[in-house]
């Protein structure tokens, strides 16, 4: 399976609110509970049925572990939030990161193209300490 095919699968909503519930271990009315507190949104049907994908069966687990530690609801609310605005703050770091390497490569790939080549000729050193004598004014 592609990676792109396996994300699709994760987003895909196809449980129903008892097999969620099972899938994440709690009883259905406790997702009903999450929904009204911000902190899952199921994809509805156009008839209006709740139908969840892996990636909310997986977020339905993370919301279990912290409770299970003692966060209360809106405690986990802000953990959730901070979570997903760390992640935002690493994928844009990632993409900084990635631009200014291509910057500093593309700044040396200029640096490579200014270069000229230099005539050099070979001096006898006895020559060559004339030379700097003279410059030097002695």
């Amino acid at each position: 399976m592609s990676p792109m095919s396996d994300s699709n699968a994760q987003m895909r909503a196809v449980y129903i609110i008892s097999v969620a519930a099972e899938l994440a271990g709690v009883h259905p009315q406790t997702l009903r509970i999450y929904e009204r507190k911000g902190l899952l949104e199921p994809a509805r049907t156009t008839g209006g049925s709740r139908r969840y994908s892996q990636a909310d069966i997986d977020h339905l687990r993370r919301i279990q572990e912290l409770t299970d530690e003692g966060l209360n609801l809106a405690g986990v609310k802000k953990v959730l939030e901070l979570e997903a605005h760390i992640s935002a703050l690493e994928s844009a770091l990632l993409q900084s990161r990635a631009e200014m390497a291509a910057a500093v490569e593309e700044t040396h790939r200029s640096y490579r193209r200014d270069l000229v080549p230099l005539r050099q000729s070979v001096a006898p050193f006895g020559d060559a300490a004339e030379v700097l004598r003279r410059l030097s004014g002695r």
